[in-house]
């Protein structure tokens, strides 16, 4: 149920009929039995005499009332006292049900003017408190509304009395001069007063009886010149706090605590946003973005909350994962432990059968606090929040503030088994219900089960148990299971702390034990004693040694299964040496084992990507994205277009998308390490990454050129992918080859519509539309290859673009059009087969599309010397790169005979040829099988040329893993386990015979499809 205002006077109690009937949705609840019976008499007496002295009928003698009124009397004697003291609103309540009183208070509370007298206002909160307390409570007692129900109505009760509470304090700061609002008849807009509820309240989980947890701030922008603000809104604070506290003969509306604002001992009730925001970014701790990920503006200037929550998102939601928050979080559930548990077994370690024993399992639970205890309801929250914080800042589907919802975002991203979010959420269930039923006894603020034996059969019968100790026995087993899944997600991992140092007298039998040779054994120890020092930044504090310590017999037993054991070692010792926070990325290696393997593996066979990790620590991100199906692809690329679509510039979202980029890169490149994922998958992941990174930035550049220079009335600019790009076959640092054509109306060539005047007065300088396209082309390419930490985003080749180096970066639609009509040399058509428009205005990229067709379509099909003349092209081209750009070895994967180029020049050459434009593609493979298909050529060579085309990209690919762009002499040991992994081959020498095979077959067929220049006729 979804609470709604309605507007309307304020009425707290509606007229009763005359015959008043108990309303539906009272009959089918199940009501406690009273376990104080003479409680449950003396109500039925008290309601009575209450309302014959106020007229009305008697409560006690509607049709199925009795068992309501017992359950209140002999189990709740606060509640009791709240049905007598308000015996009319009491029996509008049993008339009409719960949820139609508990909306009308709501509506009162909206409507309450801010201008009425402080004291009535005190008196209205507190009435409608009162009212609705015994609404909700008996609609949770009875199973008419389910516990997020119950959450959500308590708090948008306290969320509406604040939002009455501030308006009627900011309009009398106004009316007494203390405050200037720019819209007294709304005084919360645009005053920059905001209160933020923390906790159950900011997430909607409000308990029964629970504090509400607000942080009060000010954005003192909103009030320049106010010389006094900050002692006016801490004044109103105090106020506030007053008029939700103070109790009077009308009881109290809600205690408040302050104590989750930014350094409570040192800092005002009300803080300023530069105060608070300087606060997070220096000093915040873990528990402190924990509590943020809940945090709502509920009262005041929410606008300016809101802004306020965005300004410190990336301390909350940080972009890379972070595992010591599981440790911080541990840390201190176990100094509640030890604060709250004294004298308590543990939980974990009780047997069976003393929880199946019931007298076993109450004396147990006896005293026992079902918030802050063993497998209580912070334990669930802590899981929760943990993985939230963890994996949020990279999955914002995450984000969910309330624990039930949490718990099941979780297990769809499959970070929680079913099995385990299914006892997590029930054992919060079951434990919020008793949370319940404990503080509606007498209000009071407690999570403690009752003490004595006599004490848990009330409370027994009124959670509706027949047998006390059964319900204890119920409660225990899923408190312990829930403890055991709060162990194993903060369960400190590795074993025993080892150390291996020079002065060890074992430490070189341990190596050696490890597998490490003996002549490796004295440098193995000389980094060692590095890791024991202070030398190395990363582990400088007790904390990330004692983490090291634990972890060292993992480590060293993963470093010493490889073939060279002294190099990972000196490689990890490089990549440590880099990193500033050791403790964060020993809790990763800590809490995933199998990033060690991961990392230990790309050490070990690929060279280049180690160096390139070691620079570049955020490439661990990729490394701990486990998920390689669809989903994984999905995911990065839904963050580049998020990040992309909130940058109001490049130089701001440059940074995140470098680094998921790098991420995304690495974690193919390890799937493939790992034969996981085949070449094409990772090809297209590449190239999807690739696009999407393409588009956003064009449409953030091009939204950032038009604030400095202005517009030109119907142009575009659209980004045309080529090469590798354009056939979605991108490999391990691919260049981006691109082409950047623009289109505008003739009679736009010098009607640049001018930007705003800024704010010096200086009007921009005219430009006409050709130099507008051509900045803005520079722009993006400047954008897409500007370096930073990670390096750029992509390394761009414009050289395919039409006159190529010597012409302009950006050429017009017309130009390129005429182009290729008129001066285009064969391989450029060649190119433009595999050219894709990944980035533009539908209307542009429709219109560049149709171009390249009809560039295509003009080839040389008709004619035989038309024919004869492609033919030749093709092999002058292939004959002068084998001459000016040799093989360097058989490694040389591109440019050896019968390797990649010859199967593209194939392809493309064939393509020029084809009769049916229907049988061209930007990929090689799809146009050799649709050439094949239509007859164009033999489909024996086709599927040859196919398996070739494959076999080379795949062995491409894993070689630029292994050593980059460079092309090795040789392939080191570990790393030739990788290619002949990959192929099923049992050596090297195995290898390289299929390789000489593979090239022999693609060069017969290239020269029988592409003869010698002397055997070509002249045109």
């Amino acid at each position: 149920m979804a609470f709604q205002s309605f507007t309307g006077p304020l009425s707290m109690d509606q007229p009763i009929p005359p015959s008043p009937v108990l309303h539906p949705s009272w009959q089918g609840c199940t009501w406690p039995l009273p376990a104080d019976g003479r409680g449950a008499a003396i109500l039925h007496e008290h309601l009575a005499a209450a309302c014959a002295r106020a007229g009305l009928p008697d409560v006690t003698t509607l049709p199925g009332a009795a068992p309501l009124i017992d359950a209140l009397g002999g189990n709740a004697p606060y509640l009791a006292d709240l049905a007598q003291r308000d015996i009319t609103a009491f029996l509008a309540l049993l008339t009409e049900g719960a949820e139609s009183c508990t909306r009308r208070i709501l509506d009162g509370l909206e409507a309450l003017p801010p201008a009425m007298p402080r004291a009535r206002i005190m008196a209205d909160l507190r009435i409608a408190k009162r009212q609705a307390a015994l609404a909700i409570a008996l609609a949770d007692i009875g199973g008419a509304w389910t516990l997020e129900q119950v959450t959500l109505a308590l708090s948008e009760l306290a969320e509406n009395a604040l939002g009455a509470a501030v308006r009627h304090l900011l309009l009398h700061a106004h009316e007494t001069g203390r405050l200037r609002l720019r819209n007294p008849e709304n005084p919360c807009r645009g005053s920059g007063f905001v209160v933020l509820a923390m906790g159950k309240l900011g997430a909607r989980e409000l308990n029964y009886s629970s504090d509400i947890d607000l942080i009060v701030l000010y954005d003192p922008d909103r009030h320049p010149g106010n010389e006094g603000l900050r002692h006016t809104f801490v004044r109103m604070t105090s106020d506030l706090v007053t008029l939700m506290e103070a109790r009077d003969a009308n009881g109290y509306v809600f205690r408040m605590d302050l104590r989750l604002r930014p350094d409570p001992s040192a800092t005002p009730a009300a803080v300023s946003f530069p105060a608070a925001i300087q606060y997070y970014e220096s000093m915040g701790r873990t528990w402190e973005r924990a509590a943020m990920t809940k945090a709502r503006p509920v009262a005041g200037d929410i606008t300016a909350g809101r802004r306020f929550l965005k300004s410190i998102h990336p301390f909350v939601w940080r972009r890379h994962l972070d595992f010591a928050v599981i440790d911080d979080l541990h840390d201190m559930k176990a100094r509640i432990d030890r604060h709250r548990n004294a004298g308590h077994a543990d939980l974990d370690s009780l047997p069976p059968e003393r929880i199946r024993d019931p007298a076993a399992a109450t004396a147990w639970l006896l005293g026992q606090n079902v918030k802050l205890g063993q497998g209580g309801i912070r334990e669930v929250e802590f899981v929760a929040q943990a993985l939230q914080l963890v994996w949020g800042g990279r999955r914002p589907e995450l984000r969910d503030p309330t624990t039930l919802g949490a718990l099941r975002r979780l297990r769809r991203a499959g970070l929680l088994e079913r099995a385990q979010s299914a006892i997590l959420a029930r054992n919060y269930r079951m434990l919020r219900q008793a949370e319940h039923r404990l503080q509606m006894r007498m209000d009071h603020q407690t999570h403690s089960l009752p003490d004595t034996v006599d004490g848990f059969a009330r409370f027994a019968t009124f959670m509706l148990a027949a047998v006390p100790g059964e319900l204890a026995s119920g409660m225990l087993a899923v408190m312990q299971r829930s403890r055991r899944i709060f162990d194993q997600q903060f369960a400190e991992g590795g074993t025993e702390d080892q150390t291996i140092a020079p002065e060890d007298a074992d430490a070189a039998d341990r190596l050696r034990g490890h597998g490490f040779a003996a002549g490796d054994i004295n440098d193995a120890l000389v980094i060692l004693n590095r890791w024991e020092g202070n030398r190395l930044r990363a582990l400088r504090s007790d904390r990330a040694r004692k983490l090291l310590r634990r972890l060292l017999p993992t480590l060293m037993a993963e470093i010493g299964s490889r073939q060279q054991p002294l190099a990972v070692l000196r490689r990890f010792d490089a990549l440590l040496e880099r990193q500033w926070a050791g403790v964060q990325f020993l809790s990763l290696l800590e809490r995933n084992p199998v990033l060690i393997h991961r990392i230990m593996t790309v050490l070990d066979c690929a060279p280049f990507l180690a160096d390139h990790l070691a620079q570049t620590p955020s490439a661990l991100d990729g490394l701990l994205d486990m998920e390689d199906g669809p989903g994984a692809l999905g995911t990065a690329t839904a963050l580049v277009r998020r990040h992309v679509a909130g940058a109001g510039t490049a130089e701001q979202v440059l940074p995140v998308l470098r680094g998921l980029v790098c991420g995304e890169e690495f974690r193919l490149s390890v799937a493939r390490l790992e034969h996981r994922m085949g070449e094409d998958r990772a090809a297209r992941a590449r190239t999807a990454m690739a696009d999407t990174v393409m588009r956003g930035l064009l449409a953030v550049v091009t939204r950032e050129h038009r604030r400095r220079h202005g517009s030109v009335p119907g142009g575009a600019m659209a980004v045309v992918a080529l090469g590798k790009a354009g056939s979605h076959e991108m490999m391990p640092c691919s260049d981006l080859d691109l082409m950047l054509v623009f289109d505008h109306p003739d009679d736009a060539g010098e009607s640049v519509v001018p930007a705003s005047v800024p704010a010096d007065g200086i009007p921009p300088r005219p430009l006409s539309a050709g130099t507008y396209y051509v900045r803005l082309a520079h722009a993006f390419v400047a954008a897409l290859t500007a370096p930073g930490r990670e390096g750029p985003l992509y390394e761009v080749d414009m050289r395919l673009r039409p006159s190529g180096s010597k012409g302009p970066v950006a050429v017009s639609l017309s130009a390129f059009r005429r182009y290729h009509a008129e001066s285009a040399w064969t391989w450029e058509r060649m190119a433009l087969t595999r050219a894709r428009v990944v980035a533009g205005p539908p209307r542009l990229a429709g219109a560049l599309r149709a171009a390249i067709a009809h560039a295509l379509d003009e080839g040389p099909h008709a004619t035989a010397p038309a024919r004869a003349r492609v033919l030749h092209d093709v092999r002058h081209m292939r004959e002068r790169l084998a001459r000016e750009r040799p093989a360097s070895g058989p490694w040389d994967i591109k440019r050896r005979r019968g390797g990649l180029m010859d199967v593209e020049f194939v392809a493309q050459g064939l393509q020029l040829l084809a009769a049916v434009p229907a049988t061209r593609s930007p990929s090689t493979r799809l146009a050799l099988l649709r050439m094949a298909r239509a007859g164009e050529m033999d489909a024996h060579d086709a599927g040859m040329l196919r398996r070739a085309d494959l076999f080379w990209r795949t062995l491409q690919g894993l070689i630029r893993i292994i050593c980059g762009r460079d092309i090795p002499e040789t392939i080191p040991a570990a790393s030739l386990e990788i290619l002949t992994g990959e192929f099923n081959v049992p050596d090297a020498a195995a290898l390289l015979r299929r390789m000489d095979r593979m090239a022999a077959a693609v060069t017969a067929i290239f020269d029988r499809l592409v003869p010698p220049i002397a055997d070509t006729p002249e045109p």
